[in-house]
């Protein structure tokens, strides 16, 4: 115990002579989990041990100046006791991107895009206000395995961007991710950061360690990357990727906002309905998709060519960039039907738009930090949600009033739901246990135990007879609601199990995992049916049609891809969402999908066409979870805003 605060749980990691790094309990904060590095070098009065206690301080004195950044840990204490100093910081639950990468050998280009995008923004954040990393590398970089957000760790090393940064100083970095002006003269700018971003990226695209190439090679090797390259890139990656790894300072990216300008995706050409205006959409009301009659003309008569290749001109790029833009403008303004048995796709006419009018009806403050799940019950009349102040609360839909707290957990709550009689209430939680409530009297009937890690996600039979759940401990299991009793363990994901889903007919268990598969489960028998994906990015969420005839699942690559669950293949895939895609959900008739993303956003589909139809603008930060009403009258939203939102749902 130090400063009769602080339990020390395990050690996670030991630095040799100079320290140790140890998982702890905050007491003062319910025993939530928090590091704590212990500083105690053996060889007291020497250089090293001058420099360790000064890169102690300097950690700690950064981490504070850096604030609240929800991707930086948060400072919690900085103390002496018993001539050891101790920083103590927020724990983040994940793993290092090395790790993953030993995991998986390689990342896909893809997903090295989403990387550089995910983290430039922190790099920014931190160089803004004059703090220079100066150890970037896959070890300091761990993925959150709560929302999946990459957070940067490791601020010892950091130095603040004043005059004496010029002056040549003390070489600290990591040989083969530092750069030369780093290793050699002790001089750190923030394109040093970028050069050692740039650094991690190849490693994890080619699997290839920038230390041993350094070792063997120096400096050399940047300037022929490229031949350790397993799979071609895109030239926008290709661009982006040498211009971080260019060994003069003056030839690299000088600053983050240069980079995110490169690797932003580009959004696709459209044009504003008649008389709307470019301003941001009011949150009661929805973006329509407007008729582009006159782009329509463009692209049917082939004038589209001819205004390209006055854009672009004959270049080796005007094709594509043709290509990409008609692919873009034909899938939403005239949607593809593909038939499966002649291998065609063909134009059809867009449809009626299902939707008359989506408005927002009410915000209601939702649980501390963030809301994570959402559940509605059969009569529609009952919210609960879950959220990672450990409670479960429930809610009056149509006053928005709350009706209760139900406490138990120890852990932060991942997500909820309600049995198809409304009788009984589940919850899943970060402390690797189950709960049973019943609804009615909010009384606790059960906690199952047998998961090794997070629970994530639930789902229950429409029998109301058998309780399916997922773990960050890669399996799903099977429990009988009703006596909590452990039926069967299905294994074969490699990775967190995120969703599972139950077909209506209660014969089906789909499961999807961050292996970027997803597996199909016969329930009765428990075995393995098919798995589909594979080949694509990491799975977000999944839901099964009201008929059980198709399979929605929803990934880190901004996409919502359809499945044909008796064929086992694609039907179509759903682009438009700008970051990842959180969660999904069918309303009660199967005609529409809902999606929630971190960009903030709901986006509803017409399902028979693949066109969207509607964009809901309210949420302040990601979107966590999205659920229709039973009665089809309402769609209801959780978000890290921190609020639960009611959209009154309109038909033709």
């Amino acid at each position: 115990m130090l400063r009769n605060r602080f339990r020390v749980i395990r050690m996670l990691s030991d630095e040799g002579g100079f320290g140790r790094t140890y998982l702890s309990e905050d007491t003062d904060k319910l025993n939530e989990h928090c590091v704590i590095k212990q500083l105690a070098p053996k060889f007291q009065g020497t250089w090293s041990q001058k420099k360790a206690v000064e890169l102690f301080a300097q950690e700690a004195k950064r981490l504070q100046e850096l604030g609240e950044h929800p991707q930086i840990p948060t400072l919690l204490a900085y103390f002496e006791q018993d001539n050891c100093l101790y920083l103590v910081q927020q724990f983040i639950n994940g793993q290092n991107l090395l790790k993953e990468l030993q995991q998986r050998k390689s990342y896909r280009p893809g997903e090295i895009q989403a990387i550089l995008l995910d983290i430039l923004p922190v790099l920014k954040f931190i160089h803004d206000r004059g703090v220079i990393h100066r150890d970037i590398k896959p070890e300091n970089i761990i993925r959150c395995r709560s929302d999946g957000r990459l957070n940067l760790i490791d601020f010892g090393s950091s130095k603040q961007l004043t005059a004496k940064v010029q002056n040549f100083g003390t070489s600290i970095g990591s040989h083969g991710y530092s750069p030369l002006e780093q290793i050699r003269d002790g001089k750190a700018y923030a394109a040093s950061d970028l050069f050692a971003l740039g650094a991690t990226c190849f490693h994890l695209l080619t699997g290839v360690s920038p230390f041993q190439l350094w070792m063997e090679h120096g400096y050399g090797w940047v300037t022929n990357w490229r031949q350790y390259l397993h799979r071609p890139i895109s030239p926008e990656l290709d661009f982006v990727l040498d211009k971080l790894l260019q060994k003069d300072l003056k030839d690299r990216y000088q600053t983050a906002d240069e980079v995110l300008k490169d690797i932003t995706p580009k959004q696709p050409l459209a044009l504003p309905a008649a008389g709307q205006s470019s301003g941001k959409i009011p949150s009661t009301q929805v973006h329509q998709k407007p008729r582009l009659s006159f782009v329509h003309g463009l692209v049917r008569t082939g004038v589209l060519v001819s205004a390209l290749i006055l854009l672009f001109g004959f270049s080796e790029s005007w094709y594509y960039q043709y290509r990409r833009i008609y692919s873009s403008l034909s899938s939403k303004l005239m949607p593809h039907q593909h038939n499966s048995a002649s291998g065609e796709t063909f134009l059809v006419q867009p449809q009626k738009p299902i939707l008359r009018e989506v408005a927002l009806a009410n915000t209601i403050p939702g649980h501390e930090n963030l809301v994570s799940s959402v559940a509605i019950s059969p009569d529609s009349k009952l919210i609960a949600s879950s959220g990672d102040d450990r409670t479960v609360k429930l809610w009056n839909l149509s006053t928005g009033a709350e009706i209760a707290t139900l406490k138990g957990h120890s852990g932060k709550v991942n997500t909820v739901a309600i049995s198809p009689d409304g009788k009984t209430l589940v919850s899943g939680s970060d402390d690797n246990t189950i709960k049973i409530w019943n609804l009615k009297t909010r009384k606790l009937i059960n906690t199952l135990e047998g998961h090794s890690d997070a629970i994530h996600t639930l789902a229950i039979s429409p029998n109301n007879k058998t309780l399916v759940s997922g773990s960050d401990d890669k399996t799903i299991k099977i429990w009988n609601l009703t006596t909590g009793r452990l039926i069967s363990t299905l294994r074969g994901h490699r990775f967190w199990v995120r969703s599972v889903a139950i077909s209506a007919d209660g014969m089906t268990i789909a499961s999807g995992s961050f292996d970027k598969t997803i597996k199909i489960w016969n329930l009765p028998d428990e075995s393995l049916i098919r798995t589909l994906g594979g080949n694509g990015e990491t799975v977000t969420s999944i839901a099964f049609s009201p008929d059980g005839n198709t399979l929605a699942s929803a990934s880190r690559d901004r996409t919502i891809k359809l499945w044909n669950l008796e064929a086992g293949t694609r039907l179509r895939t759903l682009r438009g969402s700008t970051e990842t895609v959180t969660a999904i959900a069918f309303s009660p008739d199967g005609q529409i999908l809902a999606s929630a993303s971190r960009d903030q956003t709901i986006k509803l589909w017409n399902l028979e066409t693949g066109d969207e139809i509607s964009t809901l603008v309210g949420h302040e930060n990601t979107v966590t979870s999205v659920a229709f009403t039973p009665d089809a009258q309402s769609l209801v939203s959780g978000g890290e805003d921190n609020t639960i939102r009611i959209w009154r749902v309109n038909g033709q």
